[in-house]
C-alpha cells in the first residue's frame, strides 16, 4: 500500500510539473514575441520608416530653398533650418537602426553606406547652395548649373538612398512579420499543452485522494482538496494569460505595428511627392518626369485608377470611397476621415498650381507652392501624424498588457508551485507515516 501512495503521489507530481513547465515555456514564447515586436524589431522597423520620411523631407526642403531664391529670404532660411533639423533626424534614425541592427552583417553594411551617400549627398548639396547664393537669383528655376548640380543630389536621393532606407525597414519588418507567424502559433499550442497537463494533473489529485479515502475509510482529506482547488486557480490563470497575450499580440500586430508603418510609409512617400511639386518648376527638363513621379506616388498612397495625373485629380475631387493603397483601409474613424479630407484639399491645391505652371505663369505656381500648397500640405501631414499617434498608443498598450500580465503570473506562480507542493506532502505524508 505505500508502494500504491508513492506511485500516484509521484504521478501526481510529474503531471503538475508537466504543467507547471508547460507554462513557463508558453510565457516565455509569448514574452518573446511581445520583446521582438514591442522592443527591438518593432521599434527598429519604425525607426528606419522615419529615415525615409527625414531623408525625402532634406531633399525636399533642399527644392523648396533653391525655388525661393533672394525674394523668399525668411522662408529660405526656415526651410534650410527644418533641412538641418531632418539632417540630425536622420543622422540619429540611422545611430539607432545600427544599435538594434545587432550583429547582422548585411542591415550593418547597408546603414554604413546610407552613411555614407548621406556625406556625398550632403556636399552635393553644399556646393549646389553655395552656386545659388552667388547667382542671387529670384523666385522661379534658379541657373542651368544649380539645377545640374542638384539633379545630382536628388538622384542619389532618390535612386540610391531612400531604396536603402526603405530596404532597412523591410529587413526589420521580415523579423516582426516571421515573429508574430511563429508566436501565433506556437503560443496557442503550448496554451494547449498547458490545459492537457493541467487536467490531468487535477485528475491525478482526485484519484489520489480517491484512493486514500478508499484505502484509509476516510473523508477526503483538507490538504489535497486545498492543493486541488489551488491547481485549478493557477490552470485558469496560466491558460487565461497565455490566451490574453495571444490576443494582445495580434492586437499589437494588426491594429498598431501594421497601421503605424503603413502610416510612416504614406508620410515618407507623400512627403518626397510633394517635393516632386517644387521639383517640377525648378527642373524644366525633367518636368515630365516629376510630375509622372508625383503620380506614382500619389496612387501608391491613395491608389485610384487613372491613366494621368489630371484624370487622377478627377476622382479623387468626386469620390469619398474606394481607395486602395497604402492608405486604403485606414480611413475609418475620425481621424481617418480627416485625413482623407486633407489629402483630397492637398490634390485640389496641387491641380490650381499646375494650372499656373502649364500657363507659364512661373511666379504665380511659385508663390502657389510655396503658399497655398505648402499649407494644404502640412494640413494633411498633421492628420496622418495624428492617425499614427492613435495607433502608436494601441500598439504600446497592448504591448505593455501582454507584458504586465505575464509579470503578474510569474510574481503568483512560485507561491503556487510552493504550496501546492506543502499541501499535497501534507497530505500525504501522515498516511505515510502510519505504515512506520
Amino acid at each position: 500500500m505505500p508502494r500504491g501512495i508513492r506511485v500516484i503521489t509521484g504521478v501526481t507530481v510529474a503531471a503538475l510539473a508537466l504543467m507547471f513547465g508547460s507554462l513557463a515555456v508558453g510565457s516565455a514564447a509569448a514574452r518573446d514575441g511581445l520583446r521582438v515586436i514591442g522592443r527591438d524589431a518593432g521599434p527598429q522597423v519604425l525607426a528606419t520608416a522615419g529615415l525615409y520620411f527625414g531623408l525625402s523631407d532634406m531633399d525636399a526642403q533642399i527644392a523648396d530653398a533653391l525655388l525661393m531664391g533672394q525674394e523668399y529670404g525668411k522662408e529660405r532660411q526656415q526651410a534650410l533650418a527644418r533641412y538641418e533639423q531632418r539632417r540630425s533626424e536622420a543622422n540619429d534614425a540611422l545611430m539607432k537602426a545600427f544599435e538594434l541592427s545587432g550583429d547582422d552583417p548585411a542591415e550593418r553594411k547597408t546603414v554604413q553606406s546610407v552613411l555614407d551617400g548621406l556625406g556625398r549627398y550632403e556636399r552635393l548639396v553644399g556646393q549646389a547652395l553655395l552656386l545659388d547664393s552667388q547667382a542671387r537669383h529670384p523666385a522661379g528655376a534658379p541657373s542651368d548649373k544649380v539645377v545640374a548640380v542638384y539633379r545630382q543630389a536628388t538622384d542619389l536621393m532618390r535612386l540610391v538612398l531612400l531604396p536603402q532606407a526603405y530596404n532597412l525597414t523591410l529587413e526589420s519588418g521580415t523579423i516582426v512579420r516571421r515573429t508574430y507567424d511563429e508566436k501565433s502559433v506556437t503560443v496557442p499550442a503550448l496554451r494547449g499543452v498547458v490545459i492537457v497537463t493541467g487536467l490531468v494533473a487535477l485528475a491525478c489529485l482526485v484519484w489520489l485522494q480517491v484512493y486514500l479515502a478508499r484505502r484509509f475509510r476516510r473523508v477526503f482529506g483538507l490538504a489535497l482538496l486545498a492543493a486541488t482547488l489551488v491547481t485549478a486557480l493557477a490552470l485558469v490563470a496560466g491558460a487565461s494569460v497565455l490566451a490574453q497575450d495571444e490576443r494582445d499580440l495580434r492586437a499589437a500586430k494588426s491594429q498598431g505595428f501594421d497601421p503605424v508603418l503603413n502610416v510612416a510609409r504614406a508620410r515618407a512617400i507623400s512627403n518626397s511627392m510633394q517635393g516632386d511639386q517644387s521639383r517640377y518648376v525648378l527642373d524644366k527638363v525633367r518636368a515630365d518626369t516629376y510630375e509622372h513621379t508625383y503620380l506614382d506616388k500619389a496612387m501608391t498612397v491613395f491608389y485610384l485608377p487613372a491613366g494621368n495625373l489630371d484624370a487622377y485629380h478627377a476622382k479623387v475631387a468626386g469620390t469619398g470611397d474606394g481607395y486602395l493603397g497604402l492608405m486604403g483601409n485606414r480611413l475609418d474613424g475620425p481621424d481617418g476621415e480627416r485625413a482623407l479630407a486633407a489629402y483630397q484639399a492637398f490634390q485640389r491645391a496641387d491641380t490650381g498650381f499646375r494650372s499656373l505652371a502649364a500657363s507659364g505663369r512661373a511666379d504665380e505656381a511659385v508663390a502657389a507652392r510655396l503658399g497655398p500648397v505648402r499649407q494644404a500640405f502640412d494640413a494633411y501631414d498633421d492628420a496622418l501624424v495624428t492617425l499614427s499617434r492613435g495607433h502608436e498608443l494601441a500598439f504600446d498598450r497592448k504591448i505593455d498588457d501582454g507584458e504586465q500580465a505575464l509579470d503578474d503570473l510569474w510574481r503568483l506562480a512560485p507561491f503556487a508551485i510552493g504550496g501546492i507542493a506543502l499541501l499535497v506532502l501534507a497530505g500525504v505524508w501522515p498516511r505515510l507515516k502510519e505504515y512506520r
